[in-house]
């Protein structure tokens, strides 16, 4: 008989987010999405599918999960609403918010693995390899400012981009989208949570880095109503203000104009001595004082005005834009920078949850599987959110480290584990009554599992 149970004694509160995530799936299996939530935790080591099994205790029906999986990869985006719909409802979302995208590869290995290919590498690393073999995920993330730590983010959705070349070897039994480029990819995303997020009273911005500031995503986004923000090409295509006619002058025939005349060169903009300014703002989670430039120009891709913000710096100059011009140069920059956030999702996805490693051929199940970790990720910063440093992490063995250093997703991690660790352990002593040197060793061995 099949084990419709996880054997760990997990806090109220995360046993509930999960039975609300699992929601998203047929009542027949959504009771497997816990069990595997949870062994997903508590897995260590190479973080493959079989080692989540093994740490939620899974044995005679481990065949059916590798099922259950695909099953996963086809809902993903009816879980993805559930995870959204429970962080409206348990954080203090501001009226303004955020939503950091980009994209990210994980590696792989094997020939058969579906829907991998080369793609570029974007941190070569030592080796310097400039390609590597495995799969690129469009990822979008709400971005937040916690009152405490700072700017972090919790990944939402991805989405997989399979070369056009790489779709001929994908079997035609998987019922596998068409084609997209990660610009259309990245529009479906938007498309997807806008909604979502103004059913719910929220005013929606995107924050994209220079690869997204491109027609085929940005006009699509922006009929969705909402606001961007980005980085500019040094070289980008700006014009003037169209030329505004007196009130008593007859307008001609045809539309009135939507760009000027003149091109606006943005090296010769930075390099003019004159005309910068500063101001104070909060980037990367500290008060700094930025020195710029801003004026309106307008933009095909956007497809009408945006304003500009030089930023100079002692290694160079960078340009950023808001499609609304009425924002002001501080929110910009504020919000440019919370967009390493996501970078930082890509971090702790990778080296603490393991993504990529995990052993699954089909492409489907390589959906779920990231997904699962982006989910993860978010459900140990939603639980870890109101509580202290004292309850995430503990440095009194590491003198040498900085004591008010804000915990890391892997301490989050940790503290989660511990607790439930200790909720096995308060099960047991109140069933015998065990020695006191017996339970201090198993606290010990706790912090060591853990």
């Amino acid at each position: 008989m099949a084990n419709t149970k996880c054997r760990w004694d997990c806090p109220e509160q995360w046993s509930e987010w999960c039975e609300w995530l699992s929601a998203g799936l047929h009542a027949r299996n959504r009771w497997r999405l816990p069990v595997l939530m949870t062994g997903i935790l508590f897995a260590s080591g190479r973080r493959t599918v079989t080692t989540w099994l093994r740490a939620a205790g899974i044995s005679d029906d481990f065949q059916d999960y590798f099922y259950f999986l695909t099953c996963v990869g086809r809902k993903s985006e009816s879980i993805a609403n559930q995870l959204v719909e429970l962080l409206l409802q348990t954080l203090p979302l501001p009226k303004r918010v955020l939503l950091a995208i980009d994209d990210s590869p994980t590696k792989r290995y094997g020939p058969k693995v579906e829907g991998a290919d080369v793609h570029h590498n974007p941190t070569p690393g030592p080796a310097d390899q400039p390609y590597l073999y495995g799969h690129v995920w469009v990822t979008i993330s709400l971005a937040l400012r916690h009152p405490k730590w700072g700017p972090l983010a919790m990944p939402l959705r991805a989405m997989l981009y399979v070369r056009k070349r790489t779709m001929e070897t994908i079997p035609k039994s998987r019922h596998w989208q068409r084609f997209a480029t990660k610009l259309q990819l990245a529009a479906r995303l938007v498309e997807w949570i806008v909604p979502l997020l103004k059913k719910a009273g929220k005013t929606v911005w995107i924050v994209i880095d220079g690869g997204y500031t491109k027609r085929p995503f940005l006009r699509r986004a922006l009929k969705t109503g909402v606001t961007i923000v980005g980085r500019l090409r040094k070289d980008a295509a700006l014009k003037d203000l169209p030329p505004k006619l007196p009130k008593r002058k007859r307008r001609g025939r045809g539309r009135p104009r939507k760009y000027g005349k003149n091109r606006i060169s943005l090296a010769k903009r930075a390099g003019q001595k004159r005309g910068w300014q500063t101001i104070d703002c909060t980037i990367y989670g500290e008060d700094t004082t930025k020195t710029y430039k801003t004026f309106l120009a307008t933009y095909g891709p956007v497809g009408g005005m945006i304003r500009v913000v030089l930023i100079k710096e002692d290694h160079g100059w960078y340009a950023f834009f808001s499609s609304d011009p009425t924002v002001s140069v501080k929110e910009i920059l504020e919000a440019f920078a919370d967009r390493a956030t996501i970078e930082q999702d890509f971090h702790d996805v990778k080296e603490v949850w393991g993504s990529g490693q995990q052993q699954v051929r089909n492409i489907w199940n390589n959906l779920a599987v990231y997904n699962l970790n982006l989910w993860m990720h978010t459900m140990v910063e939603l639980w870890a959110w109101d509580k202290n440093r004292r309850q995430l992490v503990d440095r009194s063995d590491s003198p040498w480290d900085d004591t008010e250093r804000r915990p890391s997703h892997a301490n989050r991690r940790k503290s989660l584990r511990e607790q439930i660790l200790r909720n096995e352990l308060s099960v047991i002593t109140t069933v015998w009554s065990l020695p006191r040197k017996i339970i201090r060793l198993a606290e010990n061995l706790m912090a060591l599992a853990a």
